[in-house]
């Protein structure tokens, strides 16, 4: 590309810049998601304005082309960085302006098990739809966890394991949480590779999430349910 084909993204109207953002996430291109995100704000877009109509919607886009096969975990990973990227820059404006969340996530692999990736892409893809994520990283023991709830009051924790011997540390996880009366308290989603809908119903998750795209989905999903058991108990 000449430099004269080049766009100049401060060029670009509104909703051109905006359908343009979602072009660059799905190449994975941060420099200029970080660009057009100030471009926009600086035009008196507020933060949780840039964060729907432009990255939310455009890691929806990746999302999707993800679950159909479209898109590889590399080139995803690329997307999620880009969208971190523009999130860097919105966060302590989201936080300033009181902007809604969704909700709340701890998240982490479980004890025995050192991978992250498909993770850190829920984690990415959760942070992309408006969730607050605390990822606790790799290897955790059931002690972490539940120290992260009690810290941090989420509304759903999520375990990931990509190893048939890891999986059933998820019971330990579920079963300690029911023994200490906490199990109620907390959605709780679990992923990864060799699970199955069967393993989650078994351990005695809320639910299994193929991919990140379905783990965005379910996590709305149960968020809305909950919200609307609350208003009816207040009603």
């Amino acid at each position: 590309m000449s430099d004269e084909d080049e766009i100049i993204l401060s060029d670009l109207p509104d909703d051109e810049l905006v359908l343009q953002m979602h072009d660059d996430l799905y190449d994975g291109l941060k420099d200029e998601i970080e660009e057009s995100v100030q471009i926009l704000l600086a035009r008196g877009w507020a933060p949780y304005r840039v964060l729907t109509e432009a990255l939310v919607a455009g890691m929806t886009i990746v999302g999707k082309d993800f679950r159909d096969g479209i898109l590889f975990v590399p080139e995803v990973l690329l997307a999620a960085n880009a969208m971190k990227g523009g999130m860097f820059i919105l966060k302590p404006l989201l936080a300033e302006t009181g902007a809604p969340r969704q909700g709340k996530m701890v998240i982490g692999t479980v004890k025995g098990d050192i991978h992250d990736i498909g993770k850190n892409l829920v984690a990415m893809m959760m942070e992309g739809a408006g969730f607050e994520v605390v990822d606790l990283g790799i290897n955790n023991p059931v002690e972490n966890y539940l120290e992260a709830l009690e810290r941090e009051q989420p509304d759903i924790l999520g375990m990931s394991a990509l190893l048939t011997t890891t999986m059933p540390y998820m019971k330990v996880v579920i079963d300690t949480m029911v023994e200490k009366g906490l199990r109620e308290d907390y959605i709780v989603l679990v992923g990864g590779a060799p699970l199955n809908e069967e393993f989650g119903r078994a351990i005695g998750a809320d639910a299994y999430c193929r991919d990140a795209a379905v783990a965005v989905e379910t996590a709305k999903d149960f968020i809305a349910r909950k919200h609307n058991r609350l208003g009816a108990a207040a009603g």
